[in-house]
């Protein structure tokens, strides 16, 4: 499988958003995103591991060079129903992560929830966006992962704080995700994110207004 070329550079006249992906550096932090949708930690002693499943061959390449950025190696195996699993091995880096998400019961297994003081920004979104994102008209897609009730409303809330008000939807609409709608939302969730990567269709990014 090639490697996809860099991402494209910002345009240098356009206006930073505040929280947006190229308001900061990248940090762990930002793999918060991954965890909102369908991505997964597990933990082992004091190290952790991230996982996710994705649908297609850029979203692999994009991740792992997004976890390269934070300082942490992956790899990549194809799944039995011909997605991609693209993994990060067990790190101490990744142990806060895990102690914020991870609950009751303290096992491996333990369930995936968003913190107390949960929120959402550009750096975030773009790699929710970059695993588990599309464009579904008239609006655009953001896929979770198989958590409770409590879990996506939290999402939901964090979506609204900054300016992405989303309808849930439940699994014979086509989720559990997220669907933002509106040409000023859609206009917001692509200035926060930046630019697509190079490789990324554009069914799979929103695109700039």
């Amino acid at each position: 499988m090639p490697l996809t070329p860099p991402d494209r550079p910002p345009d240098p006249v356009r206006q930073l958003s505040l929280f947006g992906a190229e308001a900061a550096d990248p940090s762990v932090a930002d793999l918060a995103g991954l965890l909102t949708g369908p991505g997964e930690v597990f933990r082992m002693g004091g190290t952790a591991r991230l996982s996710i499943v994705v649908d297609a061959a850029w979203r692999v390449h994009v991740l792992v060079a997004e976890l390269a950025r934070r300082g942490l190696a992956a790899s990549w195996e194809a799944t039995p129903d011909r997605r991609h699993l693209v993994r990060t091995s067990y790190t101490s880096t990744l142990a806060p992560l895990a102690v914020a998400w991870l609950h009751d019961p303290p096992t491996p297994a333990a369930v995936k929830r968003p913190p107390a003081g949960f929120h959402l920004n550009g750096r975030r979104l773009r790699l929710w966006v970059a695993a588990a994102g599309t464009a579904t008209p008239p609006g655009f897609l953001l896929r979770l992962g198989l958590d409770g009730e409590a879990c996506q409303e939290r999402v939901g809330a964090a979506l609204s704080a900054v300016g992405l008000p989303a309808a849930l939807l439940d699994a014979p609409a086509g989720g559990p995700a997220y669907r933002i709608t509106g040409r000023r939302r859609l206009a917001r969730l692509a200035d926060l994110i930046g630019d697509p990567p190079t490789a990324a269709p554009p069914s799979d990014w929103p695109p700039r207004p």
